[in-house]
C-alpha cells in the first residue's frame, strides 16, 4: 500500500522518498533489511500499450496471451486529438516495435488508421476559460437537448476540421429535429398500418422517385460513415430525405412506402440523434430499441431511373433540355436531339459536321 506520511516539498525527489516507513523494509525473499524503489514511471508507460491489455484483461500470469493479442490487434481505427500525435502515438510505436522484436506480438505498428479530430473554436480562437469564450454544454443541453448539440457538432464541419461554434447553427439543428418529429407524427397512422413486404411494383412514378431518394440516401450515408467518416455530408443527405418526405405530406401515398421511409430514416439518424430516434421508434414501431436494429441496406433496383434529363447543345452552347429513357443508346440520343424543334430551328440550312453524345448527359450538334 502506498504510504500517507509523505512530503510533497522535496523538489526533484519523489514524495515516496520522504516516507521512512515505505523506503525501509524487509526483503520479501530473504528477510534482510532492504529499501524500496521510489522512482515512478511516466503515465506514457501505461498509455503506450493499454490497448494490448484490452485483448486479454483477465490474464493474471502475463500482460496478454500472444494468440489473443494477435487476433484483436493492431487497432483498426484510432480517433483522437492532434495533441496526441507527438508523444502518445510516437511512444506507442516504440513500445509495439520493442514487443515485436521480443517476439511477443506479430505486428510492428499499433494502429492501422488514424483520424485526428478538429477543435471547437469560438470567435476564431480555441475555446479557453482564460479567454472567456467557452460555451457550456450544460446550457446547450438544457435549452435544446443533447441530440441538438450532437447533430450540430457533427453536421457543421468535417470531423477532421476545426469547428467554429455558431448559435444559429444550433438553432438550425434544433429546427431540423422538430421537422423530423412533425413529419413522422403526420404519417403515424400510415406508418403503423403499412406492411414491410409491400408491393414495390405498385408504386406511382412519384412514389418511386421518393423510394429512389431513400435508397440513394442509405447508400450515401452508409459509405460516408463506414468509409470516409464524413458525418456532416451523411447528416446533409438525411436532411434532403426529410425534405423529399415533406413533399408528400398533403398527398395520397402508399403506406408501405411511408413505413419503409420512416423506419430507415430513424435508423440512419439514430447514431447522430440517439434520444429522439429512440422515442420515435418506440412510439411508431415498438420493436425493441432503435439502436439494436440492423443497419438498413439499399436496393440496387431502386437506384435506377427510368428517365434522365439531357442537354441539347449547338456548337457547345446549351439550347434546350429534354427527358429521355435512361437506357437509350447513343444513336437513340442523337435522333431524339435532332428531332427537337429547337434543334431543327438552329440547324436549318446548315451542315451538321458531327454529333457528340455523352450518355445520360448531353448531345452536342456541331454545325457550320
Amino acid at each position: 500500500m502506498l504510504p500517507e506520511d509523505v512530503s510533497f516539498e522535496q523538489g526533484s525527489l519523489s514524495p515516496l522518498a520522504s516516507s521512512d516507513s515505505f523506503v525501509h523494509c524487509k526483503c520479501p525473499k530473504c528477510g534482510a533489511d532492504a529499501t524500496r524503489e521510489t522512482d515512478t514511471m511516466d503515465t506514457f508507460i501505461c498509455s503506450s500499450w493499454y490497448y494490448l491489455r484490452y485483448t486479454d484483461p483477465h490474464n493474471d500470469k502475463e500482460p496478454f496471451a500472444k494468440d489473443k493479442v494477435n487476433y484483436w490487434a493492431p487497432v483498426d481505427q484510432y480517433i483522437g486529438g492532434i495533441e496526441h500525435a507527438i508523444l502518445h502515438l510516437l511512444y506507442s510505436r516504440f513500445f509495439t516495435k520493442v514487443l515485436h522484436d521480443a517476439g511477443l506480438v506479430d505486428f510492428d505498428e499499433p494502429f492501422k488508421n488514424l483520424l485526428t479530430q478538429g477543435m471547437v473554436l469560438k470567435d476564431g480562437s480555441k475555446m479557453s476559460k482564460s479567454k472567456g469564450n467557452v460555451v457550456s454544454p450544460e446550457e446547450i443541453i438544457a435549452k435544446y437537448g443533447a441530440d441538438t448539440a450532437r447533430l450540430f457538432i457533427l453536421f457543421a464541419t468535417p470531423v477532421d476540421r476545426d469547428l467554429e461554434w455558431s448559435d444559429q447553427g444550433v438553432e438550425g439543428a434544433y429546427r431540423f429535429l422538430g421537422r423530423v418529429w412533425r413529419i413522422l407524427g403526420h404519417f403515424e397512422d400510415a406508418i403503423k398500418s403499412g406492411k414491410d413486404d409491400y408491393d414495390v411494383s405498385a408504386l406511382t412514378k412519384e412514389e418511386k422517385d421518393l423510394r429512389r431518394v431513400l435508397h440513394t440516401t442509405i447508400k450515401k450515408v452508409t459509405e460516408d460513415i463506414r468509409d470516409r467518416f464524413m458525418f456532416n455530408t451523411a447528416v446533409s443527405s438525411v436532411m434532403e430525405l426529410v425534405n423529399a418526405f415533406y413533399a408528400f405530406q398533403d398527398k395520397e401515398v402508399n403506406s408501405g412506402l411511408v413505413r419503409e421511409v420512416a423506419k430507415d430514416l430513424l435508423l440512419m439518424l439514430a447514431p447522430f440523434a440517439p434520444h429522439i430516434t429512440e422515442e420515435l421508434w418506440s412510439k411508431l414501431f415498438a420493436a425493441g430499441s432503435v439502436h439494436q436494429q440492423k443497419w438498413p441496406s439499399y436496393d440496387e433496383e431502386a437506384l435506377k431511373v427510368d428517365e434522365v434529363e439531357i442537354v441539347l447543345q449547338i456548337n457547345g452552347k446549351v439550347r434546350d433540355r429534354v427527358m429521355i429513357p435512361s437506357g437509350l443508346d447513343r444513336a437513340g440520343m442523337e435522333q431524339v436531339a435532332k428531332d427537337l424543334p429547337r434543334a431543327k430551328e438552329l440547324t436549318a440550312g446548315k451542315t451538321i459536321v458531327k454529333v457528340i453524345c455523352v450518355p445520360k448527359k448531353l448531345v452536342n450538334i456541331v454545325v457550320k
